[in-house]
């Protein structure tokens, strides 16, 4: 069996889940709703980019974890009736992460089809993150 072409698989897969544009994403939070907005990216990448404003890092290999109430990783901010709305960077990992809730349970999960990358092309708002985070790059020695 040959392996799946992950960019065709994710491309399918968006037939099953609620994709929203960042439009459609900005327009939400215009009208007043309060998604929880979960950033899946790795840590450096928030650190180095930033996120979008009122993001949760929640690490891609960690959501299921802390996502469940019975695990003794869980994160209060994760309930059944809130809106959850994930991003990665450009909308591959997201994909997933939104499959994995929905078979959780939650009913109410939808992923930014563009990413982090496409929030900020759109001109979305970037909240940077580097200067309060525990994390930091650390520059290379010159050889």
């Amino acid at each position: 069996m040959a392996i799946k072409n992950v960019f065709e698989e994710t491309s399918a897969l968006k037939a099953r889940i609620e994709n929203l544009s960042v439009d459609d994403l900005q327009a939400e939070m215009a009208a007043g709703a309060d998604p929880l907005l979960v950033d899946l990216r790795e840590i450096q990448e928030v650190v180095d980019l930033g996120t979008i404003p009122g993001a949760k890092h929640v690490p891609r290999g960690m959501l299921e974890f802390w996502a469940d109430p019975a695990s003794p990783y869980y994160r209060d901010y994760f309930t059944e009736e809130r809106r959850i709305v994930v991003f990665c960077a450009g909308g591959g990992r997201s994909v997933y992460a939104t499959l994995a809730l929905e078979d959780m349970g939650f009913k109410n999960v939808a992923h930014l089809e563009a990413g982090f990358n496409g929030w900020k092309k759109a001109g979305g708002e970037v909240e940077d993150v580097a200067a309060t985070s525990r994390w930091v790059r650390r520059e290379k020695p010159q050889a």
